[in-house]
């Protein structure tokens, strides 16, 4: 007899409860957890109240996780096969992955106004079209140094000189820079070689600050000198003087050839609109004694050093002054002005080399001889910019090397497009080494945490380890699905994505590890169910907060930035594909693991047996019998008759501490050795092997203590008893049993949530102040590895030089030549933004409009000039006649009509532009044709990119032809801007506000614009970005909301959880401004991804109070007792798994990414175990079920009716086989009928489950062996019970007839119920078949005994005082049962079942 003391369940020889564990502790105050099915039943009942709606859905998810589950233990084989094989499919799919890096792509609003203005910005001029930079920066070594000093600017030069005369082979062809550079364009002439002269002598475009001093020259060449007919050879820009040439050939204009090819006039001209006069033989030399330096220089004979920061103040001139001015924001960076405006300090130098774009280089060198052998495309030409743009870089570098002596006070900064580019690309790449480093970690703390160091059998490390690879499966076949799906990869994908979702991924496996772990070897459960109730118990938290992170991250999808969208679409499909492997794969895992324990096999080393440290060790020598007992088949002892007594027999008993969890006691009823028994299986199968034997009376007399029996007589060393010790610690702590004893009920205790509240008060103020110091931006340099010169160059750029360029872009359905005015008013009102520079007159440079208008009006003034002096008539023009005249006269003629294009009558009354500006409309595109092509560097020097492109037309004062082509109508033109003073994103927003409040102004008057440049491309979305920000928080808590009312069916536990989840995102808002965190696309995202992980710390443990049975304050404590390990280790999971991001060599993932995810875990655990725990214990809602009786517990369940033995006489080889093949899938299905499967067994119909239950189960004996009754006796609170047994007279050595007569005397101090079950009909076995007769016969007479005994009590349910004395008579056989109940003192003799209930009052 085995009796539980102090609410505890026994561990009886063959009983029901035998594995030692608390079998029906869950269905008692965690009823809904383990079986809402049963729940629903007490309420059907009227024994509990409760919410019907949550646990008939519960039920529901129950069922079918549950027949999940039991299919996955059946067939584990075939799902690992058809698993592995379907995510290995997946895998494949990231071989067709995309990988994006075009900034612009990556970052621009998605279907917003700015991705469709930048769509017509490429449809209009092609991708790949503008120019590209390769930029400089010198900066002092020594911060805060002056630089303004030659020494600077000479060793600036020096580098920059060195690094524009790189050269690249490719395509078997030498690129140099005048190869790609971008250069204005001069006029074109007929003359060839005066066109090869302009060609060679036209220099690139650098803006620099040299140019304010004659070493500017210096970068312009020509690297081979050119031979000019009128100055003679070894011509370069060091000694050429434009206005020196003009003049030379005027005094040699009647030379032949000149006047036919070559126009002076027309050159001469064009030099003045341009600028053009000396160039740079007027400008003073940084260094006078050079000997280069030109005579003509203010400081050659003076030798005097000039003052380079007078030269700087203003910016400064290229060759063609008037087209090519640099502002001073733009090359001279850090400065200090005096009184005057002119600059007294500086603290950086820059530097730019403009290079044409990929479309621009493909389209100069389409058809030309140089690639005739080359299938030359744009990727080829972009493939040649990129080559040289590197090559350029690391020429920087290498000369800075070689130069130290002048040098070594400066830092020389390289940057371009293209390593903006190859930065992104090595951003984007998987960081292969960290990801197995992190994962590897996992897989050791995996183990670690699941493993018992005590217990080789029973250690879930190898599970942990599957878990693992299964999750790092997992995500590389939702990695591979996303890439199936066309979503495209970025730098988040892969530096982020595979760690956030191993640790999302590891927690349900903890979840599920540590569910199974106390499920696994419970033998109330069917073997064949056991993986299906750890479905049915943690997988409706699982699939709810997988779910909810889905839902989460779809949400997060909302903000229309293209990175984060991509980024949250891949998180979300990458959870729900967990999801699937969680609740298919993993419980496959964990039937094989079933099966290892099963066979007593060790954890990880299967092949070998397992071992306990507290194992008992039977002193005996081991026999056949033995073993099949441990087996869990009935087993005999050899033939030995009992010794035959007429006397009373007392039984000796043991008392013991049962382990942790449950504590409390256990006293053991001990048969004497010679009793023969049959070892019953109760509700395990006939597989089962734990179903235990209890020890002998001898092992547990004779030792001192359960090791004495494994260790014997051996004594272990010092270092042995320390490791035993430390073993005893490790195997005896654990967190669900601090949480239960000391953290849980710490937490109820009224200081404590005063304590907490006040916190949470204090943490919510706390936040409140750190969001409102969050600023908006995120800088380039988060982006860049710290350690590289591209850090040190965005760094200085970002200092030292807050310039853009910007352009207003003017689009089609436009009348152009009907609404100059309204052009011109567009730009004069760019006028007031205080960030667009002016010029030296507080005005804005010319645009493409007003340059076209000044050639014309200069053209009108030649054409008056000579109208007046009778060198043009109305007919024709003299010889005599301006060039320019000549060409006023072609464009006064022009019509504008296609069929009638010429008409001289115009001449005579038409003006080219008439007194308010304004261009004769009828003839816009006619003049636009001739202006293009014959002012060529004005138009250049506009950027104005007019499109569709005017059409081409050379202005020869021979040709009489008067008919000028007209060009089609514009539908994109741009209007440039230089932007300065933009250091902060605050600066950049107030900035295009202000602009877009213009374009919106013109807008509305008609026409139609934009506008566009980096600023709006990369800081635009931080105008809207806390409107989407706040719009995908609400969605998010609203599904979070809404699934979790739909699941629970509980509004008031779904609107506290999302009240604590806002609370933490307020909280991690807050932190993000602590921790100067910039508010950009993915801290946003982080914010919304905050809600989906911060259900992970929040659902389990409400989950865990709702299906609580109690008061608030109980219900805390079951909730942190079975919920606080598995939300710990997934914290410690996630924490774990993100570890890696903080060696990345990027400050952006390490900032915006580690330090948030660290906060995010660290507040998810204290709002989770604390702030949650507290909340739920004040104003926590209602239990889903109640009980009516006792405000603690449901009703225990009764024990179920013991099964069918085996055969004595059948082999052990049949009887396995026989309990795997009928009795297994007969108890599966009746396991698994109805409800999800219940655990326990169904109630009767008639009875009410009480604290007390009393069985007994006889054993049986073959040949002359005499039967004894083993009682298993269940009683709560406190029962002293005394046991007296009759020993059985037996008869001959053949078959066993006799009766058995036990008499049990209970006394109790508290309500209780007896069950006494009998074996089913038809379990004994065959041998006594021939004594069934006499046996029915004595049935029918136990059954009116026992009519009668109770015949003077009460009826069922009655109460009364006192003491119960119960005495039972039964024979061997079985029979229907009977019950009876009554109060007060009595004797039953019956076969069956009796139910005895007494409500004693205490003693």
């Amino acid at each position: 007899m085995a009796i539980a003391v102090g609410g505890e369940e026994s561990v009886g020889e063959g009983g029901v409860w035998a594995s030692g564990a608390r079998p029906h502790e869950d269905l008692c105050t965690r009823t809904s957890w383990a079986d809402a099915r049963t729940a629903l039943a007490h309420i059907n009942k009227g024994r509990a109240t409760g919410s019907r709606a949550a646990l008939w859905v519960r039920t529901k998810l129950q069922w079918q996780l549950m027949q999940l589950g039991v299919f996955a233990q059946r067939h584990a084989g075939k799902v690992l096969f058809v698993a592995l094989l379907v995510l290995a499919t997946f895998c494949v799919g990231l071989k067709s992955a995309t990988l994006l890096t075009d900034v612009q792509r990556l970052w621009v609003e998605e279907g917003g106004r700015l991705e469709k203005e930048l769509e017509y910005v490429e449809k209009s001029l092609g991708e790949g079209a503008g120019t590209t930079k390769q930029i400089l920066i010198l900066t002092p070594k020594d911060q805060g140094a002056n630089i303004l000093h030659p020494r600077a600017l000479l060793a600036h030069a020096a580098v920059l000189r060195a690094a524009t005369s790189v050269k690249i082979e490719m395509f078997d062809i030498s690129w140099s820079l005048k190869d790609l550079c971008f250069a204005p364009s001069l006029p074109e002439v007929e003359d060839y070689m005066i066109e090869q002269i302009f060609e060679k002598i036209t220099p690139c475009a650098i803006i620099t600050p040299l140019d304010c001093f004659w070493e500017g020259s210096k970068l312009l060449g020509p690297e081979n000198p050119v031979n000019l007919p009128v100055l003679g050879p070894d011509i370069r820009w060091t000694n050429l003087n434009p206005q020196k040439i003009v003049n030379r050939i005027r005094e040699i204009e009647s030379y032949e050839g000149y006047e036919h090819g070559f126009s002076l006039s027309y050159f001469a001209d064009f030099m003045k609109r341009a600028g053009i006069t000396t160039a740079y033989q007027e400008k003073p030399c940084l260094d006078p004694t050079d000997p280069e330096c030109p005579e003509t220089a203010p400081n050659k004979h003076s030798k005097q050093v000039p003052d380079v920061g007078a030269e700087l103040t203003g910016g400064c001139y290229g060759y063609a002054g008037k087209f090519m001015h640099w502002p001073e924001d733009l090359i001279v960076g850090g400065t200090q002005t005096n009184k005057t405006g002119h600059i007294v300090r500086a603290e950086a130098l820059q530097s730019m080399v403009q290079l044409m774009g990929s479309k621009n280089l493909y389209e100069y060198y389409d058809q030309h001889y140089r690639v005739h052998h080359v299938d030359w495309s744009q990727e080829k030409a972009n493939q040649l910019l990129e080559a040289w743009q590197q090559k350029f870089t690391q020429e920087v570098l290498a000369e800075t090397e070689r130069l130290q002596n002048e040098t070594r006070r400066y830092n020389m900064l390289p940057f371009s497009s293209a390593t903006l580019g190859y930065l992104l690309r090595d951003f984007s790449e998987v960081p292969a080494f960290r990801v197995a480093l992190g994962y590897i970690f996992m897989v050791i703390y995996a183990c670690l945490s699941l493993a018992k160091l005590s217990d080789s059998v029973r250690s879930a490390a190898g599970l942990g380890l599957a878990g693992v690879l299964l999750v790092a499966i997992t995500v590389a076949a939702g990695l591979g699905l996303c890439a199936l799906l066309g979503l495209p990869f970025n730098a988040s994908t892969t530096q982020v994505l595979p760690f956030l979702a191993l640790g999302l991924g590891v927690d349900d496996m903890f979840l599920m590890a540590h569910t199974f772990a106390e499920t696994a070897d419970n033998t109330l459960i069917p073997y064949q169910d056991r993986v299906g109730e750890v479905l049915k118990r943690a997988g409706v938290s699982v699939v709810l907060t997988s779910v909810c992170n889905a839902c989460a991250f779809f949400a997060g999808a909302l903000v229309p930035v293209p990175a984060l969208r991509a980024f949250c679409m891949q998180a979300a499909l990458l959870v729900l594909v967990n999801l699937v492997a969680a609740l298919t794969v993993f419980p496959a895992v964990m039937s094989l693991d079933l099966r290892r324990r099963h066979a007593q096999r060790a954890d990880l080393l299967c092949c070998l047996p397992g071992w306990n440290r507290d194992q008992v060790v039977s002193l005996q020598p081991a026999s056949s019998s033995s073993v099949a007992a441990e087996e869990g088949r009935c087993w005999t002892r050899p033939h030995r008759p009992p010794p035959v007594s007429s006397e009373l027999t007392k039984k000796n008993t043991v008392t013991r501490a049962l382990p942790p969890p449950g504590g409390g006691t256990v006293t053991q009823v001990v048969m004497p050795p010679v009793a023969p028994r049959e070892c019953w299986a109760s509700t395990a199968t006939p597989t089962d092997p734990h179903a235990p034997s209890a020890p002998s009376l001898e092992s547990l007399a004779t030792t001192n203590s359960t090791r004495d029996l494994v260790s014997g007589e051996k004594r272990f060393s010092g270092v042995s008893r320390a490791w035993t010790s430390v073993l005893n610690f490790w195997s005896g702590w654990n967190l669900d049993k601090w949480a239960a004893e000391v953290y849980g009920p710490a937490v109820t205790r009224g200081p404590v949530k005063a304590a907490a509240m006040v916190a949470l008060l204090a943490s919510v103020a706390a936040a409140a102040w750190g969001v409102s110091r969050v600023q908006d931006g995120l800088d380039l340099t988060d982006i860049v590895p710290s350690d590289t010169p591209e850090y040190a160059f965005l760094a200085a750029q970002q200092r030292y030089f807050g310039f853009y360029n910007m352009f207003a872009v003017t689009q089609g359905n436009f009348e152009y030549p009907t609404k100059q005015r309204l052009l011109h008013d567009y730009y004069e009102a760019f006028t007031r933004v205080n960030h667009i520079i002016k010029n030296d007159d507080g005005g804005l440079p010319e645009f493409w409009l007003s340059l076209f208008r000044d050639w014309l009006v200069g053209l009108q003034q030649a054409f008056d000039r000579d109208w007046r002096t009778g060198c043009i008539t109305q007919e024709h023009w003299h010889k005599n006649a301006s060039d320019d005249g000549i060409l006023a006269y072609k464009l006064l003629v022009q019509t504008g009509h296609v069929d009638n294009p010429i008409d001289l009558s115009l001449v005579s009354h038409t003006r080219l532009v008439d007194s308010e500006g304004i261009i004769n409309p009828k003839a816009f595109y006619n003049y636009l044709t001739a202006w293009k092509s014959n002012d060529a560097l004005a138009y250049g020097a506009s950027q104005a990119d007019l499109r569709p492109e005017p059409r081409h037309w050379l202005h020869d004062v021979h040709d009489i032809d008067l008919k000028i082509p007209k060009s089609p109508p514009l539908v994109y033109t741009q209007l440039p801007f230089y932007l300065h003073q933009l250091g902060d994103t605050n600066a950049i927003t107030a900035m295009i506000h202000e602009v877009r409040a213009i374009c919106r102004k013109f807008e509305e008057r008609g026409l139609p614009n934009f506008p566009t440049g980096v600023p709006f491309t990369f800081w635009e979305q931080y105008i809207k970005l806390r409107f989407y920000l706040v719009l995908a928080l609400l969605a998010v808590l609203t599904a979070v909301f809404l699934v979790l009312a739909v699941v629970l069916m509980n509004l008031w536990a779904a609107a506290l959880v999302v009240l604590l989840l806002a609370t933490l995102v307020l909280q991690l808002f807050g932190v993000l401004g602590i921790l100067g965190v910039k508010l950009s696309a993915v801290p946003a995202v982080l914010l919304i991804v905050s809600v989906g992980v911060g259900v992970e710390f929040c659902v389990h443990v409400t989950v865990g109070f709702l299906t609580a049975v109690g008061g608030r304050d109980r219900r805390v404590v079951l909730a942190l007792q079975h919920m606080a390990s598995p939300v710990l280790h997934g914290a410690a999971s996630t924490l774990l798994s993100s570890l890696m991001l903080l060696f990345s060599e990027f400050e952006f993932i390490r900032r915006y990414f580690f330090y948030v995810l660290l906060a995010l875990t660290v507040l998810g655990v204290i709002d989770g175990l604390l702030f949650l725990p507290v909340l739920l214990s004040l104003v926590g809602p209602p239990a889903e079920v109640v009980p009516r009786n006792h405000p603690d517990r449901l009703p225990t369940p009764s024990p179920p009716p013991s099964p069918q033995p085996a055969h004595s006489h059948s082999h052990s080889g049949s009887s396995r086989r026989s309990g795997r093949s009928g009795g297994g899938s007969r108890s599966s299905r009746r396991s698994g009928g109805g409800g999800g499967g219940s655990l326990y067994p169904r109630l009767h119909g008639g009875s009410n489950l009480s604290l007390t239950t009393i069985t007994e189960e006889p054993s049986s004996a073959r040949s002359s062996q005499s039967l004894r009754s083993s009682h298993e006796i269940v009683v709560e609170p406190q029962v002293v019970v005394e046991t007296t047994t009759t020993p059985a007279h037996a008869t001959g050595s053949g078959e066993a007839h006799h009766d058995h007569h036990v008499t049990t005397k209970v006394t109790a101090t508290a309500k209780v119920k007896v069950e006494l079950h009998t074996p089913l009909p038809g379990s004994v076995e065959p041998t006594y078949r021939s004594s069934s007769s006499s046996t029915r016969r004595s049935s029918r007479r136990s059954s009116s005994s026992s009519s009668s005994s109770y015949g003077g009590g009460a009826g069922v349910g009655s109460h009364g005082s006192g003491s119960l004395n119960g005495s039972n008579s039964s024979s061997s056989s079985s029979t229907p049962s009977s019950s009876s109940s009554g109060s007060g003192t009595g004797a039953s003799s019956s076969r069956g079942s009796s139910d005895m209930e007494d409500e004693s009052s205490p003693k």
